[in-house]
């Protein structure tokens, strides 16, 4: 099970930390990633992290302003955003997979296709 955590109201230009907490059958080797999908627009892949190398992965509208990272004793990820623009609002999904593979955009591919989502918090940047 994965639950979100940490979204909220918040202006442009501030910050907020996601959380993706995972509980139950756990992975040896996992990626997780976070996913956002805004009102008639389609879901978009935003990061994932591995476990088996640590590598990570940012889609090219968040590189440099967000930052995933995992807490493995607390089993949960997390996603830093700051410098938040309006553009970034959306509903934030956490999905997991377990893969060994690096984080790239093909593990994106994978988290997409995963059985493991979470239910979802809201962000709402506003201008």
């Amino acid at each position: 099970q994965l639950v979100e955590s940490g979204g909220g109201l918040v202006q442009a230009g501030g910050s907020l930390r996601l959380s993706c907490a995972a509980s139950g059958s756990t992975f040896d080797d996992y990626a997780i990633g976070w996913f956002r999908q805004a009102p008639g627009k389609e879901r978009e892949g935003v990061s994932c992290i591995s476990s088996s190398d640590g590598s990570t992965y940012y889609a090219d509208s968040v590189k440099g302003r967000f930052t995933i990272s995992s807490d493995n004793a607390k089993n949960t990820v997390y996603l830093q955003m700051n410098s938040l623009k309006p553009e970034d609002t959306a509903i934030y999904y956490c999905a997991a997979d377990g893969t060994p593979a690096a984080a790239t955009a093909q593990t994106m591919g994978v988290l997409e296709e995963s059985d493991y989502w979470g239910q979802g918090t809201q962000v709402t940047v506003s201008s």
